[in-house]
């Protein structure tokens, strides 16, 4: 086919949303190369998919001063797009990026931030937001694997989590487990999902992603770094501390890939400037 003739359409769009459901994509994923799809759609406007028109998008981002990690990320989507609809010419390569030493001091959340945003919850009586942060944070689950966490499996303390096409068993602390079985039994749950909104729905990622950014003011802790993945996140580096074995730390988090852990355990600059001093190397 012509390249020229590579036009996105609303149908070609809603096909390709249904391809990543039946690949097993998560909700995010899903949803993400959604968003990025319909913003190059729009950018591009009666224009085709060319790769000439991929590339000057691209570096449309870098003007606009996206992130490169970003553009890389919105590039992976378009790429499985092209993929999926056989338009392969149209992909274009990522951009270079230096393997990063250091985390974001403003991305960094630490140990006593996220044991004041569990504080601040509960003294301000939000007690679901609360445990569904400790639970994220104990576990090392996805958000998108909250709905996991059923009445049933907190007896067992174990729950088999199914996504991507893998199955992964998780196990629970056993506090946790005593405190979501009082919250359970507090709210009338007997069976089915232990975080539900007020009607009885699953909660959606950006009603938690919402209510922890809720929190941050009353809690002292900067909102750049109260997401739910920063959780995850939490729960690799101390867990990684305690036992230094990334091989069963993938395997929890359930990585396919140890370089992927890697990029969960980078240190921070000032745990590196602390390192350095206590090296005492200058006379």
């Amino acid at each position: 086919m012509d390249s020229q003739n590579y036009q996105i359409t609303e149908t070609l769009i809603s096909d390709f949303r249904s391809f990543l459901i039946r690949e097993e994509k998560s909700e995010g994923t899903v949803e993400k190369y959604m968003r990025d799809i319909r913003a190059f759609s729009v950018w591009l406007g009666e224009r085709p998919a060319t790769r000439e028109n991929v590339a000057a998008w691209k570096n449309d981002l870098q003007k606009r001063n996206y992130a490169p990690v970003t553009v890389n990320s919105m590039l992976s989507a378009l790429n499985t797009f092209f993929e999926f609809t056989g338009w392969r010419e149209s992909r274009v390569k990522f951009l270079h990026i230096q393997r990063r030493l250091f985390r974001e001091p403003g991305r960094e959340l630490t140990r006593m931030e996220y044991e004041r945003l569990v504080r601040t919850a509960m003294k301000l009586g939000r007690e679901r937001i609360a445990l569904l942060m400790e639970t994220i944070c104990a576990t090392g689950i996805r958000v998108s694997e909250v709905k996991y966490i059923t009445v049933d499996i907190l007896r067992a303390r174990r729950a088999d989590i199914s996504l991507k096409g893998k199955i992964r068993t998780i196990l629970l602390p056993g506090k946790l487990c005593k405190k979501l079985i009082l919250y359970a039994k507090k709210q009338g749950i007997t069976q089915g999902e232990v975080f539900l909104t007020g009607s009885g729905k699953s909660l959606s990622r950006s009603q938690i992603w919402q209510e922890m950014k809720a929190l941050c003011a009353e809690a002292g802790v900067e909102a750049s770094k109260v997401f739910p993945h920063n959780l995850r996140h939490l729960f690799a580096v101390i867990w990684y501390r305690a036992s230094h074995d990334i091989v069963k730390l993938a395997d929890l988090l359930g990585h396919s890939s140890i370089e992927t852990t890697r990029i969960y355990l980078i240190a921070s600059g000032e745990e590196h400037m602390q390192l350095l001093e206590r090296m005492g190397l200058v006379v």
